[in-house]
């Protein structure tokens, strides 16, 4: 297999509040990154990806870094906006390699009647994906074209749209042949539980399976007076300490407690108290201070309309939170109103009610806001990422000082 590139084309790239700070790839849809569900569907690792100049020194963990220069023929261009369904058991390098075997004659990749990925027929210059207008279904490959499974994330909040029947198959699908669910573990419901053999749960922790099933992985803990409800999939390294967890993705190193439902939590980020957080994407290393709410629906039970970089547009969901961007920080107490939209970096406390969108690098009380200046941010960002035993690298400053100046103003 030649490798694969993840490609944000000009829709991925207006995802905000997490574009600013991450490419596509690295969203959390349902159980797993974009670009790990693309791992596990291609067989193998991404070589790269395009995204916006911002970004050119992206590095977070095990993602691939910015794609330079020419992309080599052969290689498979992928949209980022397309959440295959996940293979079972293909994590494994024999199963990987059995999986890039049945894709070696396939040229062009479609789902739901779209061209998802292609593999390049000729080399490609990354400068002609720079502005992200080129389309996958103009680009010239070879081989023959096969069909995947999979949800097409066409808007930011899609993400929430497609939640629920993305964590039934995933919770399915990563779970581990050895897990199971310990004698001990008091489970309601029908559907599948799978605890991974190297989490730990506490007594008096309730798992509700009778509307999904519930994935706890390794290094996980369920704390005492948890009640879990499917479809629903804790993370590596995750803490649950107590609170009802519904229909949620919680990423790896991530803490909750409270009340959370129909919400992804991206990684490396604290809820670690009492409030409601319902329909809702909070972005790594962020921290909601205690007693932060959400609204998720409007007083008129209509749709919910949304801050996007092309103006406000209509969602058509009846339920949606709060988008909030990584290393974003609310006070004590902080209101978001329905469909709200908190920009990366944001540092935003006091008694007001949230506006409905606020600038990356806000910094203040609601609702006017001075800009958080780089330096102190910074300073922030690198003891939160302490915490997690985690450095703040050059490379990661360097992104994070682009972005800073490449903010938008709502």
């Amino acid at each position: 297999m030649s490798g694969f590139v993840l490609y944000d084309d000009a829709a991925a790239r207006a995802f905000e509040p997490y574009a600013l700070t991450r490419p596509a790839g690295e969203l959390l849809a349902g159980g797993a990154l974009i670009r790990r569900r693309w791992e596990h569907l291609l067989g193998g690792k991404a070589g790269g990806f395009v995204s916006g100049a911002h970004l050119a020194d992206f590095v977070e963990f095990d993602a691939p870094r910015a794609s330079t220069g020419t992309i080599p023929a052969g290689t498979i261009l992928v949209n980022a906006r397309c959440a295959p369904t996940l293979v079972t058991g293909s994590t494994t390098e024999a199963a990987s390699d059995l999986v890039a075997a049945m894709w070696k004659s396939t040229g062009r990749w479609s789902c739901d009647g779209r061209v998802a990925a292609v593999r390049l027929k000729s080399a490609l210059k990354v400068s002609a994906l720079a502005d992200g207008t080129a389309t996958l279904d103009t680009i010239e490959c070879k081989g023959v074209e096969s069909d995947v499974g999979g949800w097409w994330l066409d808007q930011v909040w899609d993400l929430i749209r497609h939640l629920s029947p993305m964590l039934a198959a995933d919770a399915i699908a990563l779970a581990p042949r050895a897990a199971s669910a310990p004698q001990s573990l008091e489970i309601i419901g029908d559907h599948q539980v799978h605890v991974d053999l190297g989490a730990t749960i506490d007594p008096m922790v309730l798992v509700d399976a009778t509307a999904g099933p519930v994935l706890v992985m390794r290094g996980a803990r369920i704390q005492a007076f948890t009640r879990l409800v499917g479809p629903c999939i804790v993370g590596e390294d995750a803490t649950v300490a107590g609170g009802r967890i519904g229909d949620c993705s919680i990423g790896e190193r991530a803490k909750v407690h409270g009340e959370l439902v129909v919400s992804i939590v991206i990684g490396h980020a604290n809820k670690g108290h009492d409030g409601f957080v319902g329909h809702s994407i909070i972005g790594r290393w962020a921290n909601l201070g205690a007693g932060t709410i959400t609204s998720n629906l409007k007083n008129s039970y209509g749709p919910v309309s949304l801050w996007t970089p092309r103006g406000i547009e209509e969602t058509g969901l009846q339920f949606l939170g709060a988008l909030i961007g990584d290393h974003v920080k609310t006070g004590i107490g902080t209101r978001l109103t329905t469909g709200c939209v908190v920009g990366a970096g944001a540092n935003v406390f006091g008694s007001a009610v949230v506006p409905k969108a606020v600038a990356p690098f806000a910094w203040g009380e609601a609702p006017t806001f001075d800009t958080f200046a780089l330096d102190k941010f910074l300073e922030v960002a690198e003891r939160v990422m302490a915490r997690r035993a985690v450095k703040l690298t050059d490379e990661m400053r360097a992104q994070l000082t682009a972005a800073h100046a490449a903010r938008w103003s709502p």
